[in-house]
């Protein structure tokens, strides 16, 4: 079992920054895949980002060159750095962590948060 507790987000201009970490607690952290879900009313959830546990990356195209994933496995911890905040990017984000090492793949196995809402005022 794994637990995931994610925090740090809240209501931002558009144009700011916000951090989003993910606390991790229960099997070995280091050996998922860490995921960034999100999702917007009325819309699907949708991949944001991924990270393997050997530091592979994935970003959805919609946030690449804006948002940063790491992890940081001394801390049971992953991170979403958001910068360049836009309107379209206000959701709920959710903190996964999955065992399969597929970038973006869920499975019946994966772990999910239970979500911080960021909003993007313009």
């Amino acid at each position: 079992q794994v637990q995931l507790v994610e925090s740090g987000g809240g209501l931002v201009q558009f144009g700011g920054s916000l951090r989003l970490s993910c606390a991790a607690s229960g099997r070995t952290f280091s050996t998922y895949t860490m995921g960034w879900y999100r999702q917007a009313p009325g819309k699907q959830r949708e991949l944001v980002a991924a990270v393997t546990s050997g530091g592979r990356t994935k970003y959805a195209d919609s946030v690449k060159d804006r948002f940063t994933i790491s992890r940081d496995n001394a801390k049971d911890s992953v991170y979403l750095q958001m910068n360049s905040l836009k309107p379209e990017d206000t959701a709920v984000y959710y903190c996964n962590a999955s065992p399969s090492p597929l970038l973006g793949r869920q499975t019946q196995f994966d772990y999910w948060g239970q979500g911080t809402q960021v909003t993007v005022f313009s």
